[in-house]
């Protein structure tokens, strides 16, 4: 039979082959079933390796999640004290000239102020210089432990919303007489932590005695280390002239910008220019933009962990690939295509990354509940962070073991074989 006569399902000299049009070439599959005990099988063969690129993927989204989480939590705690003690308390004190030198308040600025439209409290005080706060007479008065005596009346307890601890206010009585109210620190650093025993304070040469204690006022740390007493008292004892040194005073919240730039003038109508008005809750604000930035520069050392860790797992993968040539060869070797052995590493990267990903998003949120714990904030860890956290995690491992994954598939099997 030549080669003319062969029939044309006839592929060769073997009668009854079949046709080549008629067969069909299976291509070698691997199922998603059987990748996966593939890739965990590599992973369980190397566990410190596997441990410490875990770890380091972990710190990384750890980081970035509890910075996150505790700044959110600052911040609503921030923003709650702030919607508590109000953004509508302004202070008016004592200026200066073109000279540099300080300018007392006329005697007539809380009166003035007062009568200004969209003004709803107004709270006088002096500070009285050169005089101490003591609990002692022996005590040499240079010392003064930071504490100031500062005159005041009823109307400062309206304008700031501060509270007693202990005791009772200055009224228009009690502040005809030597009595005095302490502020909270004042009262601390004094000792004096109740009423019992009717406790005295040695105020510049006279005994004053103590009928109460203020509770912590944040937006005027300067009451609370100060000994308040009656202006009346004060002109007495101390020759006190009337001029305020420093005005507390709570405007309507929603015109409190329009108050604040009229203060100046309504204290003092001839000279607002030597008036320094101020908003006590800006201190509280301007630490809002300090926790935004300072997020910012933690989550930038929690990506250069991540960085650094996902060199970490590319390093371990390609020491993997190393080790493994033998078994890589015979896979080839059996029909494993390029693309199989290259979805095994990228597999055992991915689920690196995932197993990081997760003990630092756990690590993460145990830090900002321990730290909101202690600080007594309320837990509040941004959904988006725990997210964000894992699928980062999930692209760091998947791309760095990318490299990896292709050297493997590169290898020719003939080469790794002979290479093992």
């Amino acid at each position: 039979m030549t080669a003319t006569d062969r029939p044309d399902n006839a592929p060769g000299m073997f009668p009854g082959a079949p046709a080549m049009h008629d067969t069909e070439i299976e291509l070698p599959r691997l199922r998603t079933a059987d990748l996966i005990p593939l890739a965990t099988g590599g992973l369980r063969t190397r566990r410190v390796r596997v441990l410490l690129s875990i770890l380091g993927i972990a710190i990384g989204i750890a980081a970035i999640v509890a910075v996150l989480g505790i700044t959110r939590s600052s911040q609503a705690d921030l923003l709650a004290r702030l919607d508590r003690l109000g953004t509508n308390l302004l202070t008016v004190v004592n200026g200066t000239n073109l000279s540099g030198q300080e300018v007392p308040l006329p005697a007539t600025a809380a009166i003035t102020i007062r009568r200004t439209g969209g003004v709803e409290a107004v709270g006088p005080t002096a500070e009285l210089a050169g005089i101490g706060v003591y609990r002692s007479d022996k005590i040499p008065p240079q010392i003064t432990g930071g504490l100031s005596v500062r005159a005041a009346d009823a109307s400062l307890m309206t304008t700031l919303g501060a509270g007693l601890s202990h005791g009772t206010y200055l009224n228009e009585a009690t502040s005809r007489y030597p009595t005095t109210v302490l502020g909270h620190a004042a009262a601390q650093t004094l000792g004096i932590t109740d009423l019992t025993g009717t406790p005295r304070v040695w105020l510049g040469g006279r005994w004053y005695t103590v009928i109460g204690i203020l509770r912590p006022l944040e937006l005027a740390p300067e009451i609370d280390r100060s000994a308040l007493i009656g202006f009346s008292v004060a002109a007495r004892d101390f020759a006190y002239n009337g001029r305020p040194s420093r005005i507390y005073v709570r405007s309507q919240t929603e015109r409190t910008l329009e108050v604040f730039e009229v203060l100046a003038r309504a204290a003092n109508p001839k000279n607002p220019n030597e008036v320094a008005v101020s908003r006590p809750s800006d201190a509280l604000t301007a630490r809002l933009e300090v926790a935004d930035a300072t997020t910012t520069l933690f989550i930038g050392l929690g990506a250069v962990a991540l960085l650094v860790a996902g060199i970490g797992i590319a390093n371990v993968m390609v020491i993997s690939v190393l080790e493994r040539r033998s078994e890589i060869g015979l896979r080839r070797a059996l029909g494993a295509t390029r693309r199989h052995v290259a979805a095994q590493f990228i597999v055992e990267s991915f689920l690196l990354g995932v197993a990081g990903g997760v003990v630092g998003v756990l690590l993460g949120a145990a830090i900002t509940y321990g730290m909101a714990l202690q600080r007594d904030w309320q837990v509040l860890i941004p959904p988006a962070a725990l997210a964000a956290g894992l699928g980062t995690a999930m692209a760091v491992g998947v791309l760095s073991g990318i490299y990896p994954a292709l050297r493997a598939a590169s290898m020719p099997p003939t080469e790794a074989l002979r290479t093992s």
